[in-house]
């Protein structure tokens, strides 16, 4: 078995800061991409941004320069550093990665159970 658990989140004013960290554990013999997705009320789920093992990065539009992901192989782990937070970035965030299990040949894609960021005054 393979999950993946977020921690972090939170309410957060509007030019504030939140940090989201996500745990990949179980069966692993490898992991490819990383990365964050969010779903905003009444929107689909869009990529925040993904990391490959190798660290080359893929960010959405509107989160450059403001969010930075960082991953550490060894411990299976990605970060999501947020910077000048707007109200437009509150949702739940969903933490995502392609992983290959012990024992298999297939990568899958496994999602964490989400974390709320709500950003108001």
């Amino acid at each position: 078995q393979v999950q993946l658990q977020e921690s972090g989140g939170g309410l957060v004013q509007p030019g504030g800061s939140l940090r989201l960290s996500c745990a990949a554990s179980g069966s692993i013999f490898s992991i490819n991409a990383m990365g964050w997705y969010r779903q905003a009320p009444g929107k689909q789920r869009e990529l925040v941004v993904r990391i490959t093992s190798g660290g080359t990065t893929n960010y959405a539009d509107s989160v450059k320069g403001r969010f930075t992901i960082s991953r550490d192989n060894a411990k299976n782990t990605v970060a999501l550093q947020m910077n000048s937070l707007k109200a437009e970035d509150t949702a739940v965030y969903y933490c995502n990665a392609i992983i290959v299990s012990r024992g298999s040949n297939l990568p899958r894609v496994y999602w964490g159970q989400g974390t709320q960021v709500t950003v108001s005054s």
